[in-house]
Parts: C-alpha cells; structure tokens; sequence
C-alpha cells in the first residue's frame, strides 16, 4: 500500500453539497431582499389582564383562582378540558425544572388584537394561545375580566 498516491474524492455527493450550500444562500438571500425579517411584531395593546392560579382538587379536578382576590373563577371537572390541563401541566413542568414553585401566578393577558397570552412570569415561557384555535383559546379568553365593554368570548376571539 503506497501512502504517497491521491485518494480520488467521490463527484456525485460533493456535488449534491455545494448545490445544498448553494440553493440555502440564493434562498438567504431571496428572503432578505424581500424584505422579509424573523423578527416577530410587536405585541398589541394589553385590555386587559388577570392573573391566575391553578390547583389540582382532590378529586382531579383544578380550581382556577384570580391571584389578586382568591376568586374561584372556574372549576375544571376531572377528565375534562384536555387543552388547559396539557398547557398548564407543561409550564408547571418547566417550573419544576427549573426549581420553582407555585409562588409566582401566571398572567393571561387579552390584546387589542383579539389575541391572547399566557404567561409564566417565573421561567419568562409565554404561550400565544391563539396559535391553537379559537375553541381553545376561548377556555382562556373566558376567564378574562370584560373592560371598556370589550369581550374576550370565543365571539371575539374569533373575528380576528
């Protein structure tokens, strides 16, 4: 075996990389002349806001509380609510993985464009809730206070 001979490099697939590499910078830069950006907008107005604690009942249900008063605003049944109870069990997770507690509340805020977000102030995680359409986002918007007689109902959230 002689260590002196070149070792001929395979055409096909250093090919198929540069055209790779290519096609990502004509698509850079495409994308940058059109004057499109990753930067997302900014936030509308707060309406209004309110914030929230959860707590899992001994027969599996959570009572939703106004943080401020201690409200009961609502009482999830066991079994029902899927999209609340997976939302708030993944930020109770994340709390918990970064050590924290059930001190801090959530904030669930109603912008002036009809959007919604939840927010975990603790880990700084927020939700936009209207990602995940209006039948969900409604379980939220619903616990909202109604201000300056605006609505946070599935009606509203749905003209947007």
């Amino acid at each position: 075996m002689n260590a002196s001979l070149p070792t001929k490099l395979p055409v096909v697939p250093l090919a198929a990389m540069a055209a790779l590499v290519l096609s990502c910078l004509v698509g850079v830069t495409a994308v940058r002349m059109a004057g499109l950006s990753a930067v997302q907008q900014a936030d509308a107005a707060t309406l209004s806001a309110r914030q929230l604690r959860f707590e899992d009942r001994a027969d599996g249900s959570i009572a939703v509380l106004d943080a401020g008063s201690g409200t009961l605003l609502d009482t999830v049944a066991p079994g029902s609510n899927g999209f609340l109870r997976s939302t708030m069990r993944g930020l109770v997770r994340e709390r918990k993985r970064q050590g924290l507690g059930p001190e801090k509340p959530f904030e669930l805020l109603g912008r002036a464009d009809g959007r919604l977000t939840l927010v975990d102030p603790g880990t700084g995680r927020r939700i936009d809730l209207e990602s995940f359409g209006t039948s969900n986002s409604a379980v939220f918007a619903r616990l909202l206070p109604t201000a300056h007689g605006i609505s946070h109902g599935a009606d509203h959230v749905a003209q947007r």
